[in-house]
């Protein structure tokens, strides 16, 4: 979907962005040293096999590159091409035309507040029975249908019927901002700008059109609907990207589940409900951000494909479709980054049929990830603390499961290069415990931990032996020793495979107390 659309449905461009985001040292307490070591593996297998190849057409197209193809060692693609600068909304960063674009339009909306040019009529409460479906778009029906601007109200007291629009004029808002009140006002205006590239005349219509749907469509009061959870895996929010955007994961695999999918698309009503509850997901999702001009007032979206129904499924394409034009119109610069993991072929074919109808501008904020390349992606735009367990980061609910290490507990990133070995060495000054948990993304390596005390008659604690971890093995590894003594812990990853390989850790150090 457009970059208008916070939860946008296939349509892309791939872009793909090569900046490094390896970390060297951890950030130790000052009760330990962090002590990085690396040698040659003992052991060097042969060339692991390439990816296969994608079906026919796929790669033969020079703008269908995804970031799969690096796996191949193919040279990645220049990383200015997917460096996108997210635009300032600070008055005094703006250009003198977009300044100058930003005055007439808060000029227009001010004129359009005192003559009450955004009041409209409620619609009636039940739209269906009018000839509109729920989601306040007009019935595709032979029979006539009531026209688009409903019947104004007859005014049995006219005097009362002016107090309430001076006083719905006065509460003109959009997304929790009144316009108009104070600067959070011109971050919503320099959106609607932005979308109709600081036309002044189209922004305000656009914006007209917005509080309109969105009093048709009744969003003031859905943010407080029961809706239901049915659908929370298939949206939620998950930490926050390392530029402080909140995270939304959409998962389209979800919808294999046929009695999940029925729920959602299976007839006109059930998708209306399914859009309802994504409108109020993303409303209230929406008004957690800070519109203030130096604030986070986008959000960065993650669009897992994996065991996507795909566009063969005449309902999903349907509700698709009806999402993407009514996010497009009524929610417009809202995607700081679309990025899209576990992608299959298939997703290409079906963008070089929709790439038409996007802006270069939409384009320029897609990433696209095949599934070998989805956690690596990932770590690009989110730190792995911040990134779920699924996705190859460390991130779970803090609850009994994982009760030592939260969401703000920073990871440390380190390249393991084809076959060698790479140690940790935590060197600890004082009897504590040490907790840690660690995984490598894909596995593949073998790992081991081991004690060993400062004292030249002191044992060698094996903690953990030297043990082949496949990609099928539970992805992180928790675990903690007493230090009884001074030493030192060593944490030991032994790729002997031809790739290199991603390393996440982190650890704590708590009292014998606790």
């Amino acid at each position: 979907m457009a970059d208008e659309t916070p939860n946008p449905p296939p349509p892309v461009d791939p872009q793909s962005s090569d900046q490094s985001t390896d970390k060297e040292e951890s950030q130790a307490p000052a009760t330990v040293t962090v002590v990085m070591t690396e040698s040659e593996s003992s052991t060097v297998t042969k060339k692991e096999e390439e990816l296969p190849t994608p079906p026919p057409g796929v790669e033969s197209d020079p703008p269908l590159v995804v970031e799969e193809k690096e796996a191949v060692q193919q040279p990645p693609p220049p990383a200015v091409a997917a460096v996108v600068e997210e635009e300032s909304n600070l008055v005094a960063d703006l250009s003198d035309i977009e300044r100058k674009a930003l005055q007439e339009l808060k000029l227009l909306v001010q004129e359009a507040l005192s003559t009450n040019r955004f009041s409209f009529p409620h619609p009636p409460k039940d739209t269906e029975k009018e000839g509109f479906t729920k989601e306040g778009q007009p019935k595709q029906e032979s029979t006539p249908v009531v026209p688009s601007e409903p019947t104004p109200r007859i005014e049995e007291n006219p005097e009362r019927e002016v107090q309430e629009v001076e006083k719905e004029a006065e509460e003109v808002s959009i997304w929790g901002v009144p316009l108009l009140k104070d600067d959070r006002s011109d971050v919503i205006l320099l959106k609607f700008l932005r979308a109709r590239d600081f036309k002044v005349n189209d922004a305000f219509v656009m914006i007209r059109n917005t509080i309109k749907w969105k009093k048709e469509f009744g969003v003031d009061a859905l943010i407080d609907e029961d809706l239901g959870d049915e659908w929370e895996k298939v949206v939620f929010m998950h930490g926050y990207d390392r530029d402080e955007h909140p995270v939304c994961y959409n998962v389209y695999g979800e919808f294999q589940n046929k009695e999940l999918y029925a729920k959602a698309f299976s007839d006109e009503e059930k998708r209306a409900k399914f859009l309802r509850w994504r409108i109020q997901f993303l409303e209230r999702s929406i008004r957690k951000l800070d519109f203030s001009p130096g604030g986070v007032c986008t959000i960065f979206q993650v669009n897992d494909l994996k065991n996507s129904p795909g566009p063969a499924k005449r309902e999903l394409r349907l509700a698709t479709k009806q999402a993407l034009q009514l996010l497009q119109d009524n929610y417009p610069e809202f995607v700081a980054k679309q990025v899209f993991i576990n992608v299959p072929w298939w997703y290409l074919a079906f963008y070089t049929i929709l790439s038409p109808f996007l802006t270069q501008r939409t384009k320029s904020k897609f990433v696209f990830a095949g599934p070998s390349k989805t956690a690596e992606t990932l770590f690009k735009y989110i730190s792995p603390e911040h990134v779920p367990v699924q996705y190859g980061g460390l991130s779970v609910d803090y609850c009994d499961c994982n009760p030592d290490f939260s969401i703000s507990d920073p990871v440390t990133e380190v390249v393991v290069k084809p076959a060698t070995k790479q140690t940790v060495e935590i060197i600890i000054y004082e009897k504590c415990i040490l907790v840690w948990e660690l995984r490598v993304v894909g596995w593949e390596v073998s790992y081991c931990a081991e004690f060993v005390p400062n004292a030249k008659d002191g044992y060698t604690v094996v903690i953990h032996k030297a043990t082949k971890k496949a990609p099928s093995d539970e992805p992180v590894v928790s675990s903690s020793f007493k230090v009884a003594e001074l030493g030192k812990i060593l944490l030991t990853v032994d790729n002997p495979t031809s790739k290199k390989k991603k390393l996440l850790y982190r650890f704590k150090i708590k009292s014998f107390l606790e």
